[in-house]
């Protein structure tokens, strides 16, 4: 207990340096560029098209940069350190990868509560939905996701960076995590065990409750038209918002929720793959090819390339 603090620590890392790994390497780079490009892309689209000035788009447009941001924070150090053989941060570099990815994800869990509440507004109130979801209104909840998301991630990154580290300065994952870095303090720490158990509960459930009220809601209305075609046009416009929720509270519950005892350091990592690089790659993909105008606008910039390409050609 007499030991001073560590102020730098190396990781375990996700992969080693053996042909498999290297595969494995680069599929993950890929994954990356994927997911970079194709939340770019997004974001284009959404900020360029006339016929997407609308709430839903400009939820979509803040998913997206969230994603972006998502793996900024994780994937560059990851390939630096896999690439240099040396796997290092110091305590500072640490507290900005943890606010970083707690703000993302608080945020996203926010976002995609707030997109219900959105698309419960255009099913159930048609009438209402331009006074209830003004362009102000939008802002308002954005800022609100953001405020939450970096006050929740403020919070945790202080209380982490000021615990003792004194038991050793390995971490067994490839970026800093709250759980990770808990292991290696030799404070007392229970008292904040609980607190973030139980603001993990409150960042998980709070906007899983408001996805099923609204979705409740949203089906009994469904369920009440007599048109089909109705029908099948408002399934159209919340099945791309489902499946997102779907991937990434599946992910985040089974991330957070599992008992200690079942949990292995190996199966973390794989599971942080899953939810901070993989699901931000998934996210443009499933939200464009549902969507027919992102896809009209999508041939519509194709054929424009290709013709520019032939004219210069010529």
């Amino acid at each position: 207990m007499n030991r001073t603090s560590w102020t730098e620590f190396v990781f375990l890392g996700l992969l080693n340096h053996t042909a498999i790994h290297t595969m494995f390497f680069g599929a993950l780079l890929v994954t990356f560029l994927l997911a970079l490009f194709g939340n770019c892309l997004f974001l284009l689209l959404i900020q360029t098209g006339s016929d997407f000035q609308t709430p839903m788009y400009f939820f979509l447009s803040q998913l997206s940069f969230m994603d972006i941001c998502q793996v900024f924070t994780i994937v560059p150090k990851m390939s630096v350190d896999y690439l240099n053989k040396k796997n290092v941060i110091s305590l500072s570099g640490c507290g900005i990868q943890i606010f970083f990815t707690l703000t993302m994800g608080g945020g996203e869990c926010l976002l995609l509560s707030v997109m219900s509440y959105d698309r419960y507004v255009a099913i159930c109130k048609p009438l209402q939905y331009p006074v209830l979801m003004t362009r102000r209104t939008c802002l308002v909840l954005s800022a609100g996701v953001w405020i939450g998301a970096s006050l929740h991630a403020l919070i945790h990154t202080i209380s982490v960076i000021c615990l003792t580290f004194c038991k050793s300065n390995v971490i067994n994952q490839f970026f800093c995590t709250v759980p990770s870095m808990l292991k290696l303090s030799c404070s007392e720490k229970s008292i904040y065990e609980k607190g973030l158990f139980f603001t993990g509960i409150v960042m998980l459930l709070g906007p899983i409750s408001l996805i099923l009220a609204s979705y409740i809601s949203i089906l009994l209305t469904v369920l009440g038209m007599q048109s089909i075609e109705g029908r099948r046009k408002a399934f159209s416009t919340c099945i791309s918002h489902l499946c997102v929720v779907g991937i990434f509270y599946g992910a985040a519950s089974f991330k957070y929720m599992r008992p200690e005892s079942y949990r292995t350091p190996q199966q973390d990592k794989v599971v942080s793959v899953f939810c901070d690089i993989v699901t931000p790659m998934l996210n443009p993909l499933i939200y464009s090819l549902r969507n027919r105008d992102v896809l009209a606008v999508l041939r519509k910039w194709v054929g424009k390339c290709t013709s520019l390409r032939s004219r210069v050609n010529l």
